[in-house]
This record gives C-alpha cells, structure tokens and sequence, in this order.
C-alpha cells in the first residue's frame, strides 16, 4: 500500500547507492508530491517557503553533503547558522560552497576529525558530522586570513572567552588547554594560531606581554582586576535608561524626631524584607531602648546596625566619590549592618559563589572587585542624583559581593546618594516586596530597566507622603496603607493621599446619615 503525503518525512533524501530509494523519491517528485530543494533533497512541505524549512534541518543536510565533515570554526561554538545562513565545515582539499535557500555550506579545506588520540584532543561524534574539541575550535577562530571576519569569531572573542574560562576553572585548567592546544596544532598544522592563543594565555596569567589584548574584559584580567562583562551589559542597559532628569523629590525629614522615625521605618523594614522580622514594638525597643530580644541577639542587631548605619556617617550622606573610595565604603557598611555575625564576614569579600533560589547566580567571587569599579564607573557618569542612586543600587544587588546582608548594603548605597543631594530616601515596605524585587529580576534576566525605574519612583513618591514627626501617628498611617502585610494576595500597598481619600469619603457619608 502506498504512503500517504502525511507520512513522509519533511525532508526527503535520494540515495544514490540505493536504487530503490531513488526511484521512490524520483515517482513522489513527478506525482507533485515532493518540492526539491537541491540535487537528491527534497520536502513533502508543498507550501512553507522553502527557508522555513531548510534552515532548521541545516545539520540533517549537511549529513547528507558532506558525510564525516567538521563543523569548524564559529559553526562549532555557534551550532548554528551564523545571521546570514552559513554553516562552515571542515573537509577534503578544495573549498565549496553550497547554496540552498536560507543555507549555504560553506566547506574549508583542511584535516579531517581528530580521533584515537587522548579524549581532549578527539573532535566529537555529531550524527554524520563532527564537532571540532575545544583545543581546535580556539585554534581555529584564531585564523587571520582570507575571510576570516567571516567564518571566525575573532581574536577579541577567543580573549574574552579564555578569561571567563580562567574565572569558571582556574588558571590550571588552561595551562592544561594551552597543553592540548600544542600537540593539537601539531597534529593539524595550525602553529601560526597556537603562538597567538600561547601569547593570550600567558598575558591573562600576567606572565606575558598585556599589551597585545585587544578584548577589554582580558585586558582588566591581565591588569589583576577581571570583571563580569555580562553584568555589564545590564548595567549599559540601566545607565542608558537613567540618562535623563528626574523629579525632585525634598527630604522633609531632615531634622529631629522627623529624621530618627524615618530611619526606624527604613531600617525596619530593610531588614523585614530580608527576613530578619520583629514587630514594630520590638524593633523600636531595640532601636530606641537598646534592648536586645532574647535568643535574638543577632537578629537585634542586625536592625540596630541598619539603623546606625542609616543615621551615622558616612553611611548617611557620604557616598564614594571615586572608584577605590566605592569599595571601602561598601566594606565599611557592610560590616557595620553585620558586625554581630563573625560567621558571615562581615566586610569581607565572598569567596564562594552565591545565589538566589535555584537558577539565580551572582557574580563570581573573583570578579567582584573588578565588576564594582566597572559598575562605579557608570554611577560617576550619571548627574541626576535619583539616577545615581538607582545604579549604585543596582550595581551592588546584582554583584552579590558579601556572603549576606547585600540588600541592606545596596539599599543604604542608594539612600546615602539621595541624602547627599536633600531627596527624600526611598522605604521598601513588605506590602511592596514583589514590587520591588520582579522589577530587578527583569533587569537582571531579560535587560528591561523601565520595570526597575517605576517601581523605585513609586517607593520614593511613597516615603515622602508621610509626615514623619509623631512616631505613632507614622505607624497607624502605614498600617492603614497595608505596608506592614507580608501577604500582598490579601491586600495591596496603598498611597497615604488614597487612604486619606477613603477616610474623609467615609466621614461625608456618615455626616449625609
């Protein structure tokens, strides 16, 4: 019985070593059932543009092409086809070049697959092709001939890729890649690529010459100061969107009983967040009372530091004022919101890698230093003090440089910029807590900053409604704002004016009864 058109593959090979094969494909094509693509392919699609189907199967016919070639050169880091449809392999003595709709195989003369040598050296098994092993796919991007902007990734990115790989397994592990790169290059003739890839090594391991890098993230290795550039792409990302005035929003709080309520609700608050919870008559007998909560000394102090932190200098209104000063400060705070914690080292740089739930990974402890004074670099061009104070914040958030207590690090960053400049401090309350932390997680995750901006200018419109001169008449406010609820599915944060609304709407209806 014959096949239905809706059985066949969608991609249909004629074998020539298989007549059989061939007279099929050969009777389904004159019957309308096939579309060829290229000499022996052929599609049961009879009405998707032939590219839609051609691109995504680019492995199934290069298989069929070029049997035992090597995806090479940026194919084998890509996997894919490069934005105008190439794929490069490796194979034979002669250049081709094949070209199908939304595909063109591009074949480079040169060695077959490497295999029976030591695993690092063997080219890896893909289907009926191979992909070049590491050591090769380095040597390979290495080249600086003919074409080479188009079929390599380029000298920067090899740079840029043996400093990150020097981050994720050591320098030792290199030193043993730079190894199987030699006998590599041996094996397939590329000693030209080796003495490049040897020089850019032993410039990242500060043994050799830094002048000769050219990609800025291997320079700032070399120089002894790595950084995370991925991080700097989000923090290009912020700093573009914060090129821009913004609202003036005064501190009222300058003074006085104003000034130590509007440091207690700060600190209380940063400190619910994090999960360091008190009731209000808790934390104002440890900030104003100096009582320590039984078998809660840590937690006591942790609030009672946030709170020093927040009315002393210069954690008050003394930010850094240049890339060094940035560090010590951080450090300086730090330990100070910490200092009761011995086991988190306080003002200490983390030296494991940290991260938030279960896919969130934060800079690599030895980046760190490097990302902050990257990340500085953008706070100091940013004139709008509101700007400034959202990058500095953001910057130590998505670092992550201490083992704990970097929100509250971040969040004091933020505010000392805001003090220093007369604006109002901005207070997360509980209720805002998902407001607060989706919009960073967008930032981090997808580069968006608009999320992060509105929710920081709604949180600082927040804080500055509220008259902060009676600590109590404060508190009862907030409440009637929802800020206290840590359930945000119950009730929602509401602004001062809109309960106030409510109040004197309930007052007229009353009187009119």
């Amino acid at each position: 019985m014959r096949k239905n058109v809706d059985t066949l593959a969608t991609l249909i090979f004629s074998s020539a070593e298989n007549q059989a094969n061939a007279q099929r494909v050969s009777r389904l094509a004159r019957a309308g059932k096939l579309r060829a693509i290229h000499r022996g392919i052929y599609t049961s699609d009879l009405e998707t543009p032939l590219e839609q189907i051609v691109r995504p199967n680019w492995r199934q016919i290069a298989e069929y092409l070029y049997p035992g070639a090597v995806l090479g050169y940026r194919s084998a880091q890509e996997g894919k086809p490069d934005p105008e449809g190439r794929i490069f392999l490796v194979q034979g003595n002669r250049a081709r070049r094949t070209e199908l709709p939304g595909l063109t195989l591009i074949t480079i003369p040169g060695p077959g697959p490497v295999l029976g040598q030591e695993p690092a050296l063997n080219d890896t098994p893909y289907g009926k092709l191979f992909v070049s092993s590491e050591a090769r796919r380095l040597l390979e991007n290495l080249y600086t001939g003919r074409d080479a902007t188009m079929r390599t990734m380029g000298r920067s990115w090899v740079e840029s890729h043996l400093s990150r790989l020097c981050t994720l397994r050591g320098e030792h592990k290199i030193n043993d890649l730079r190894d199987t790169a030699r006998r590599l290059s041996e094996i397939l003739g590329l000693d030209f690529q080796f003495k490049i890839l040897n020089d850019i090594v032993s410039a990242l391991m500060q043994t050799g010459e830094a002048r000769r890098l050219r990609a800025f993230d291997a320079l700032a290795r070399a120089a002894g100061k790595p950084y995370d550039p991925d991080r700097l792409v989000i923090f290009d990302a912020l700093f573009s969107a914060l090129r821009q005035p913004f609202p003036h929003v005064p501190d009222s709080t300058t003074l006085g009983a104003n000034s130590a309520n509007f440091a207690f609700f700060e600190s209380y608050f940063s400190n619910y967040i994090e999960g360091t919870t008190f009731t209000v008559e808790e934390a104002s007998e440890i900030i104003f009372e100096g009582k320590i909560i039984e078998k809660r000394h840590e937690d006591s102090h942790d609030i009672l530091g946030t709170y020093q932190a927040i009315t002393r200098q210069p954690f008050r209104s003394s930010p850094p004022g240049n890339e060094n000063d940035f560090l010590e400060w951080l450090k300086l705070t730090n330990h100070m919101v910490l200092s009761s914690r011995p086991e988190k080292h306080p003002g200490q740089w983390k030296e494991k890698l940290n991260q938030a739930g279960g896919s969130t990974l934060f800079v690599h402890p030895e980046l760190v230093q490097g990302t902050l004074l990257e990340g500085f670099k953008r706070v100091a061009l940013l004139e709008d003090p509101f700007a400034r104070a959202l990058m500095a914040m953001f910057i130590v958030t998505e670092v992550h440089p201490f083992e704990d207590g970097n929100g509250r690090t971040a969040r004091l960053a933020m505010n000392a910029y805001l003090t220093q400049s007369s604006a109002c401090r901005i207070i997360i309350p509980t209720a805002y807590r998902e407001d607060y932390l989706l919009p960073l997680k967008a930032l981090s995750r997808n580069i968006d900053p608009i999320p992060f901006i509105r929710s920081m200018t709604r949180a600082q419109a927040w804080s500055a409604a509220f008259n902060y001169s009676d600590f109590q008449t404060t508190w009862k406010q907030m409440a009637a704002c929802n800020a206290f609820d840590d359930d945000i599915t119950r009730n929602k944060l509401l602004h001062p004016h809109e309960v106030r609304t409510f109040i004197d709407d309930s007052s007229t209806n009353n009187e009119k009864h």
